[in-house]
């Protein structure tokens, strides 16, 4: 019979995965106390959650909350990263601050808006640049075309003033009419 303890925990944990569109499994083993709180503080500054779950009462939230392809992840010891920003900078500052404390931090896998990603996908997504990069670099792209149609049509009626110009001072008028 389960504890009231567990079942408030369980019902935390439906309703955080319900709440967040983004959820990074990581192998926490290894982390001091100190690391920890260290590294939640720089989650909290981009809007994450990071806590150290039982995977026996993930399995049951997850499965409550339809996020079945979790439970997949919840092996050995685990924290779950809860954010709904930006998975790629999530995952980045994850990666980061293992890279820069050197510590055992490892990704384990995701759920990015419910389909399953694994560890080698989530760390190819922490190398892609922020969402407003690449909204700009496709917007730069849907915008080239008519810009080189601007300029084109431009350099025509450029190249039918400078001659126009050229026949007035020919003729003996003054340029720039």
């Amino acid at each position: 019979m389960p504890t009231q303890r567990k079942v408030e925990i369980v019902k935390e944990l439906t309703e955080l995965l319900s709440k967040y569109n983004y959820v990074l499994a990581t192998d926490y083993r290894g982390l001091t106390v100190a690391e920890m709180a260290e590294l939640r503080r720089q989650l909290r500054d981009i809007s994450t959650e990071y806590h150290v779950v039982k995977n026996n009462l993930v399995r049951f939230a997850a499965e409550r909350s339809g996020n079945d392809a979790l439970i997949g992840m919840l092996t050995g010891p685990v924290a779950l990263a809860f954010g709904t920003e930006d998975p790629a900078r999530m995952a980045k500052a994850l990666i980061d601050y293992a890279k820069a404390t050197k510590t055992s931090l490892s990704l384990k896998g995701g759920l990015i808006d419910g389909k399953a990603f694994s560890a080698e996908q989530v760390t190819k997504l922490a190398t892609l640049p922020p969402v407003e990069v690449l909204r700009a670099r496709m917007l730069g792209t849907l915008q080239s075309p008519l810009y080189s149609l601007q300029a084109v049509l431009a350099a025509k009626i450029r190249s039918l003033y400078f001659v126009l110009n050229a026949r007035i001072q020919q003729l003996g008028g003054t340029a720039d009419a």
